[in-house]
């Protein structure tokens, strides 16, 4: 049999090809910046001369990013490390090239270049959730007095305020940021340096080269700094948590913005009609949040399942064929961020119809049990019998008046007067009475969302100064 060479056909088409594309689309930049980096330090460790420093640094700059960009694979080179030193071996000779890969290995490399780009989409994905926390706030501010039903299982349940239900899910978004910015500090970590798995022999400065690329400390252990993949899994674990809040948001969102609900209405803008029935608008914009929050969970899963039961080591199941499900991961998740952020900017709230489905249907009968306890000094359990007693007999009429006047006759022996019941059974009175931290009342509600706005200020000024940080050292190498 005629020796084959290295790679077969098949191999390139399946595997190089694809990945040599991903890496010039993902990984282009980093790499760069990582190879300005690793020589400065070489110099200044004294392991390169500053003739051969400047040298490299020139040929480096001179590499032109549109042919690199545009180069496809040729199977000349295995992938886009040894394509782009083949460059800078032209612009500076092999042996001057050469020297640049001291105490490196494509290893470490690779991990660097995953984690650098990881820590961008992290700072996107972080955007996305206050670009919404903050849409959210604003519905909250506007509607601190807008009374509505809250629903348990599905069910109308007791009257709240679309203030209290946004800041809410101001606090899961506000929990997710959290879960994001802690991921990004451990995948923040450079792990140049850690070589193929156990460093060099030569006194290279990981200190220096992390610094140079905006790490904020050391994936420390060199095993580790290329086995391990909970850097990603913990981002994905963020992403999948922060999709699972959203559709369950979403998943009310769509439930009234229903003819049948009439709570909401979306603009023109963000609704279709029917190629057959003129009548229709569907709220689209929302079903493709949807649809988007659960290819992002999808996605997540997959680099959760793709990373599972793989041996603690350099393995290619957690490197290149995993990185473009990263990158679609965070952009789906993005997209939907920005897509429910736009459509809930535009939202048209019907004030008067949560009003009055609020004050139906017996939602506010607890206040009644309650103002029973209080009154008249029962046990909460009898007052509760009571008045689950006095809904049976009501039927559907849920009019305050009938509910009294049951009341009293299944009870003669109250003090209770009929105006008391009827105040008991405001839906206004009932939000407002619940006065305690976390409820719906409008004065704990302002104080809420006073610190609600708090914490997205610091959301917000996280998020510019991580973004700036990477930006500066960026900019630094380049100089």
């Amino acid at each position: 049999m005629t020796p084959q060479r290295f790679p077969s056909s098949i191999y390139a088409e399946t595997v190089l090809a694809p990945n040599f594309e991903d890496a010039k689309k993902y990984f282009l930049d980093s790499l760069i910046d990582i190879h300005f980096a690793h020589t400065r330090m070489l110099a200044r460790q004294g392991i390169l001369s500053l003739a051969e420093e400047r040298t490299l640094l020139a040929a480096i700059k001179s590499l032109d990013r549109e042919r690199m960009a545009a180069a496809r694979y040729d199977g000349i080179h295995e992938d886009l490390f040894f394509f782009v030193e083949s460059l800078i071996e032209l612009a500076c000779g092999r042996d001057t090239a050469g020297k640049m890969h001291i105490g490196r290995s494509r290893n470490d490399i690779a991990i660097t270049l995953y984690r650098m780009a990881a820590r961008r989409e992290l700072l996107k994905f972080e955007t996305a959730v206050a670009e919404a926390r903050r849409v959210l706030l604003d519905l909250a501010s506007q509607n601190l007095e807008t009374i509505m039903p809250a629903h348990t299982h599905t069910q109308p349940a007791q009257p709240t305020t679309l203030a209290h239900y946004m800041l809410g899910a101001c606090e899961f978004l506000a929990r997710d940021a959290a879960r994001t910015e802690e991921a990004f500090a451990r995948v923040n970590l450079s792990p140049l340096g850690a070589g193929a798995i156990t460093t060099t022999g030569f006194p290279i400065d990981r200190h220096e080269t992390a610094r140079l690329l905006g790490f904020e400390g050391l994936a420390e252990n060199s095993y580790a700094a290329i086995s391990a993949i909970d850097y990603l899994t913990e981002s994905a674990a963020a992403v999948a948590i922060a999709m699972v809040n959203l559709g369950k948001l979403i998943q009310d969102l769509l439930l009234w913005s229903t003819r049948e609900f009439g709570f909401l209405r979306f603009s023109d803008a963000f609704v279709q009609s029917s190629s057959i029935m003129p009548q229709k608008r569907n709220p689209v914009a929302l079903e493709h949040t949807r649809i988007l929050a659960s290819r992002a969970l999808g996605q997540a899963q997959t680099v959760l399942t793709c990373a599972h039961n793989t041996p603690f080591g350099d393995i290619n199941d957690s490197e290149d064929d995993l990185q473009p499900m990263i990158f679609a991961m965070f952009h789906d998740a993005v997209r939907t961020l920005k897509l429910l952020a736009a459509a809930m900017r535009s939202v048209e709230i019907d004030r008067v119809t949560l009003a009055q489905r609020a004050q139906r249907d017996f939602l506010t009968v607890t206040e009644l049990a309650d103002t029973l306890v209080r009154r008249e000094g029962m046990s909460f359990r009898d007052a509760h019998k009571l008045v689950a007693q006095t809904v049976a007999a009501c039927g559907s009429n849920d009019d305050p008046g009938a509910i009294a006047a049951t009341l009293e006759t299944l009870r003669p022996t109250l003090h209770l007067t009929q105006a008391e019941v009827e105040r008991a059974l405001d839906a206004e009175h009932f939000v407002r009475v619940r006065n305690v931290i976390g409820g719906p009342a409008p004065d704990q509600a302002a104080e809420a969302l006073v610190r609600a706005q708090a914490e997205q200020r610091r959301i917000e000024e996280w998020v510019a100064g991580k973004t700036a940080m990477l930006d500066q050292g960026h900019a630094a190498l380049q100089k």
